[in-house]
């Protein structure tokens, strides 16, 4: 590899992943998505990680699949953006979705394509002030995948999904927030600081609760409500056998700070 697409730090239970092309606005090619796999199953077997915040590198978030990786020349066969779908984006998305911790999401820059739903896919999104999320995908007769399509009319309804996914205008920060795609626009220069922040303080939680708020609320999409209630039943009985549950209620009986391990 020519480079080190994806950047991997973890400390006080935080892995901080760094998108690294910033050359191509963080798009993806075939490394980073390899890159990216690998960072993510380390987070994953890594006990000491309890919180995933994922960023990008100079002046754009992702702007989604880098094109000249796959490009189309005249007379050339007709590529099968599925299959490029089912071996790298898909499996992408299902890894975040399940991945058994808070995934925070800081939008430092443009967030296109691709890149702008997997922003979307993360359980809390913050923007910097100056960052914009454009569904490009109908610019190049595609349609929004990456869990667009699913994610959009869920978030601002379907009338603005229609209008995001058809005519791909550029959608600012600060819009974003008033519709609800995101959790929060804060100022460019405080971006990092409020993102980690809020990673730092997620990872001092009970996390493994925090995993099964996330599984609750993520099968809430698709259950009935009676299906709901009962997933509701099995997920707080898992809940309340957990070690921080009972320093939880241990801590509130003493009237102390909570020690919470994730377990």
């Amino acid at each position: 590899m020519s480079e080190q697409t994806i950047l991997l730090e973890i400390e006080q239970g935080v892995a901080l992943l760094t998108l690294n092309r910033p050359g191509s606005l963080n798009s993806f090619n075939a490394d980073m998505h390899a890159e990216m796999r690998s960072a993510i199953s380390q987070i994953r077997k890594n006990p000491e990680v309890r919180a995933l915040l994922i960023t990008g590198a100079g002046r754009g978030f992702c702007a989604g699949q880098d094109l000249s990786d796959r490009n189309v020349a005249p007379g050339a066969e007709v590529p099968d953006l599925g299959e490029s779908i089912e071996k790298r984006y898909n499996p992408l998305l299902r890894s975040l979705r399940d991945l058994p911790m808070p995934v925070i999401c800081a939008v430092n820059g443009v967030a296109a394509g691709a890149g702008a739903n997997i922003a979307l896919a993360c359980d809390i999104t913050l923007a910097a002030r100056s960052a914009s999320f454009i569904q490009a995908f109908c610019k190049i007769g595609l349609i929004p995948d990456s869990g667009g399509t699913w994610s959009l009319p869920r978030l601002v309804g379907m009338a603005r999904a229609k209008a995001l996914a058809m005519l791909g205008d550029k959608i600012s920060a600060e819009q974003a927030a008033s519709w609800g795609m995101i959790w929060q626009c804060v100022d460019d220069e405080q971006l990092m600081d409020e993102a980690l922040k809020l990673a730092r303080h997620l990872a001092s939680q009970p996390t493994a609760g925090l995993a099964l708020i996330k599984r609750a609320l993520n099968a809430s999409m698709s259950n009935s409500f009676d299906e709901q209630l009962d997933l509701e039943r099995d997920l707080q009985r898992l809940a309340g056998r957990t070690e921080d549950y009972r320093e939880g209620v241990a801590a509130f009986i003493e009237k102390r700070k909570p020690e919470f391990k994730g377990r």
